[in-house]
């Protein structure tokens, strides 16, 4: 199990850092990220490296039998990169250019900035490739955590030639994007920019490309310092650091090139259902790479500093957080950040050795999380999750593009049913319509809006080979391009479904929120719809709940069709998420989907993960379990039956006769 966190010796001088690598053994730290903003003090200057600080910590961290995931560098170019090369920073799509001063102040796409990046590369890894402490390599650092996209001309070039190797031909371009619409049609690719600022609504098929091409402009960058590392005879895994569901960077399309999935986790301390939002990151983290253990990169050991108000974590919270983490299928649990800093923008951030020292609450919570996390059992990556939630990078984008029937954050969605769920003590995996759905008793997929012509089949086929799909409104309308298809809205599963869509039936909302509600019937029960209220058509689809007012009263709601040996079901609305609880556990009770352990309260969790099953308080209400689970305890955060104020257990697997 990795414990320990970001480590920036650089910022300190030399005399702390043998009393960094004293607390380091004391805390029970295994590895450390090092290097991750060191640029400026690996080189100096263009062609002047500077490693004699670098080999001195790595020679003391790997005497105190610390390991290295050892940084590129190459996520902050430092000043003199950008005097000398004005042409790396990035522009707006107004076209003004954010300057250096803060970080990740370069354009993806500069031709300078990745030779730059690539020359630093290099030089770190070949100097450092066999050294014993290395056990991981670190590329860059939150890809467009704070530059989520570049409008600049190298954005221009290179996206034009990335649209050359997508469509070959500009009226193959012309006929995806739609630009016979408002006159945009192109006559050479040479007339394609990005996004940029426009008087009005952008094409959404053009924005939609722009969107793909920006995060596999980054996944390049990460591509070629990972080949760098093994030109230079790096044999350790590599990674980097992803950021949850984050909008910019499809991360489902980058996990196959890295060697182990690592997340940065920051849920809100003073929201007492954020353990539900990091719930669902966890499941997405380990979902990426199924099988394959993934690492809590960073998190906060108490409060962060971005926030309007930075609440601190309550006793136990952290290590509750923690073991949710491994939980759910991560090996190891590091932090943001070692030693807090003195100065900069993040010296309000907490980190594992505060300023206040190791006298205090956050000192002596780390202390007894690295001594507990190395009394864990091994286990493997398997975890218990007969559910599959469907999430979509691209459907993302297609969603929430302007100048639909109604605006939503799809992502908010998508947690929402995945909070539903998490209360029902029912754990998930977070799917991919293309993916392979057949081991999953039940698919929820909501709001499909767009959706390949290959992961539409594979969806039926799940249901047609004995699945459980609930699709829910909004859902079939465009294909990869964004485009209707010929004949109207659901036309690739509409047979699946018995129906077709006629009407999205847009319901009001004020800004963010929603005005206008319909009533859904529930087998005597009544569940709340929003956003939509779709009119159907239905063909052989049997209804087993109808709207109950609006202008669609007595109008098919809910709908339920035998296809194959599975079922689908069709909610021609979004409810919200008690209506999300409500239909969830209809179907799973019909399918026989159970709690990892019945009768838990709302606060607390429970998971099982290699047989193992793990129990983890969540609030300050302490709990007491109405029985063992017949299991034996193997790890607790303290003794007794009671399962104290954010508290956990770790039980072993079932007892046999």
């Amino acid at each position: 199990m990795y414990y320990g966190g970001d480590y920036n010796p650089e910022q300190w001088p030399e005399p702390v850092w043998d009393d960094d690598i004293r607390l380091m053994r004391a805390a029970g730290v295994n590895l450390v990220s090092l290097g991750v903003f060191a640029w400026a003090r690996i080189q100096r200057a263009e062609g002047e490296f500077d490693f004699g600080w670098l080999d001195r910590i790595l020679a003391k961290l790997h005497a105190g039998g610390i390991g290295v995931n050892l940084a590129t560098a190459t996520a902050s170019p430092p000043p003199w990169a950008s005097r000398a090369y004005p042409e790396i920073l990035p522009k707006d799509a107004s076209g003004a250019t954010y300057w250096h001063g803060s970080r990740q102040a370069y354009a993806p796409t500069s031709p300078v900035y990745r030779r730059l990046a690539a020359e630093l590369t290099g030089a770190v890894a070949e100097r450092y490739a066999s050294h014993p402490a290395v056990v991981m390599w670190h590329v860059n650092n939150e890809y467009g955590c704070h530059l989520h996209a570049d409008y600049s001309d190298n954005a221009a070039v290179a996206f034009r030639a990335w649209l050359r190797g997508r469509y070959d031909d500009i009226e193959a371009l012309n006929e995806a994007w739609g630009t016979a619409f408002w006159s945009q049609r192109y006559g050479d690719f040479e007339e394609v920019v990005p996004p940029r600022l426009a008087p009005y609504s952008l094409n959404p098929s053009g924005l939609l490309d722009f969107k793909r091409f920006t995060s596999d402009a980054m996944l390049e960058l990460y591509r070629m310092e990972k080949s760098i590392i093994r030109a230079a005879g790096g044999t350790q895994p590599v990674t980097t650091n992803f950021m949850g569901a984050f909008e910019p960077i499809d991360y489902r399309s980058w996990a196959a090139d890295l060697d182990l999935v690592a997340d940065d986790s920051y849920p809100d301390p003073a929201d007492p259902a954020s353990f539900r939002e990091a719930a669902f990151t966890r499941d997405l983290m380990r979902s990426l790479k199924p099988g394959i253990p993934w690492v809590l990169m960073e998190q906060a050991p108490d409060a962060v500093n971005w926030r309007a108000s930075n609440a601190p974590k309550a006793p136990g919270q952290m290590a509750a957080l923690s073991v949710q983490a491994v939980a759910r299928g991560a090996d190891g649990v590091m932090f943001f950040q070692w030693r807090q800093s003195r100065s900069g923008s993040e010296k309000f951030h907490s980190a594992m050795v505060p300023h206040a020292g190791t006298g205090t609450r956050t000192w002596k919570e780390i202390v007894e999380l690295g001594r507990d996390l190395a009394a864990f059992p091994r286990l493997s990556a398997t975890v218990d999750a007969p559910v599959a939630l469907i999430y979509d990078w691209h459907n993302r984008w297609a969603v929430e593009n302007s100048d639909h029937p109604v605006r939503f954050d799809y992502l908010e969605v998508v947690r929402q049913w995945h909070a539903a769920i998490h209360r029902q003590h029912v754990t998930v995996d977070i799917r991919h319509p293309g993916d392979d759905l057949s081991g999953y008793a039940v698919v929820v997929a909501p709001q499909l809006y767009l959706l390949t012509d290959a992961s539409a089949a594979n969806v039926a086929a799940y249901v047609a080979g004995g699945g459980t799909l609930l699709l829910s409104a909004f859902s079939d309308v465009v294909d990869e391009h964004d485009r209707f298809a010929a004949g109207g809205f659901t036309t690739r599963l509409g047979t699946t479904l018995g129906l077709r869509v006629r009407d999205f039936g847009a319901l009001p909302i004020d800004g963010t929120h929603d005005t206008a509600t319909v009533t859904v019937s529930l087998e005597g029960a009544s569940v709340k719809g929003r956003l939509f209220a779709e009119e159907l058509d239905l063909a052989d689809a049997t209804v087993i709940g109808d709207f109950r007012d609006g202008r669609l009263q007595g109008r098919p709601a809910f709908t339920s069709r035998k296809s194959g040996s599975g079922r689908a079901y069709y909610l021609a609305t979004v409810p919200d998420e008690e209506g999300m609880r409500a239909v969830t556990a209809r179907i799973f009770a019909g399918t026989g989907v159970r709690p990892a352990v019945e009768h838990l309260p709302q606060h607390v969790e429970a998971v099982v993960r290699d047989g193992h099953l793990f129990v983890v308080n969540h609030s300050e209400r302490p709990f007491t379990p109405s029985s063992p689970f017949g299991r034996r305890i193997e790890a607790a955060s303290e003794a007794g039956d009671t399962i104290a104020a954010y508290g956990w257990r770790v039980f072993g697997p079932p007892a046999t006769s």
